[in-house]
């Protein structure tokens, strides 16, 4: 990229010509002289200096546009070479939730990097719908979804699965009424949630709880509330917050019941009880997500077949053959 298009698109970025500088290793005079002798040229500005921060002009963000558009094709060209030398080189940046990152891709991304070690690997964290933003806006290669409305923007390629479970603290005494129903965490691990038979609740049963609940917004939260609505019940919300894991290690220390997806499910050693939900919302299927408008360079393509080689479909499916306890 040419070196005004640096600086215009740096101080975009941070919003400030003295921040820009020291990003760009430059002085702010020197800076400020650059954009002057570039305004000058193009006879008009392309920052609006009287706002606090700094904004663009209507000229500066046709400039932009065209900044994003040269960032592309580099990023493209990059990509291509990379392919041409047979993936000894290049990255993939990656984006999705905390659950993905810290509980479904650790063993995919070990397995890859050991593949393909000279593939720089970049994973950032995020909400849902900032990663499919960022995904359309060019900045990253791969995100995942499980929300029909934004995979059917994107190429999707099925990913994983997991299943919602409502998960009480194990000292409750709400359990004595519901001992048929009640799985432990060793239930959970053998596949017996997903056995066909497996008796689920109502929902409406445990209305009385407190509840852990992700804020609006999460995917999870929606399907909670589509949950408490279908039963006819109102959650009583004792805590919202950001993070399942977070949820799930409060539940397990007692504070309240919330509800978990069963790859969160580690460990036979758990504080919990869980139950089965009869909705078709508590089955998610996650897909990874590229941009179609974009090149997809080999090594993305590689990536989603080793993502694809985890046959984490056949192992739901194996975990459906399991039997739920009768007990």
């Amino acid at each position: 990229m040419q070196q005004d298009m640096r600086y215009v698109y740096e101080i975009y970025r941070q919003k400030s010509f003295s921040k820009a500088a020291q990003a760009l290793f430059i002085t702010q005079p020197a800076l400020s002289i650059a954009i002057g002798k570039l305004e000058a040229s193009l006879g008009m500005p392309l920052f609006d200096r009287s706002t606090r921060p700094i904004s663009l002009t209507a000229a500066g963000r046709v400039y932009l546009r065209a900044i994003e558009q040269t960032r592309a094709l580099e990023q493209d060209l990059r990509h291509q070479l990379d392919d041409i030398r047979e993936l000894k080189s290049g990255e993939i940046t990656i984006g999705s939730s905390h659950f993905i990152n810290a509980y479904i891709l650790p063993d995919l991304l070990t397995q890859f990097n050991r593949q393909f070690p000279k593939i720089r690997l970049n994973l950032l964290e995020g909400s849902s719908h900032a990663m499919a933003h960022m995904l359309e806006q060019g900045e990253l290669d791969l995100t995942f979804s499980c929300d029909a409305a934004v995979v059917q923007d994107f190429t999707s390629t099925p990913a994983f699965s997991d299943t919602i479970l409502l998960a009480i603290p194990e000292g409750e005494p709400i359990h004595a009424q519901h001992e048929r129903e009640s799985l432990t965490a060793a239930d959970i691990l053998a596949g017996r949630h997903l056995a066909p038979h497996c008796p689920s609740i109502d929902l409406a049963d445990f209305a009385d709880e407190p509840f852990i609940l992700l804020r609006s917004g999460n995917n999870l939260h929606d399907r909670a509330m589509h949950f408490f609505r279908a039963s006819g019940s109102e959650p009583r919300v004792k805590m919202e917050l950001s993070q399942m894991a977070t949820a799930y290690r409060l539940a397990e220390a007692g504070f309240a019941a919330t509800f978990l997806s069963d790859r969160l499910i580690t460990s036979a050693e758990s504080r919990l009880r869980f139950y089965r939900l009869p909705h078709p919302e508590s089955q998610r299927t996650f897909h990874a997500l590229t941009n179609p408008k974009r090149y997809r360079s080999e090594a993305v393509h590689q990536f989603l077949c080793s993502l694809q080689s985890q046959s984490r479909f056949s192992k739901r499916k194996k975990y459906a053959s399991s039997s739920c306890r009768e007990d």
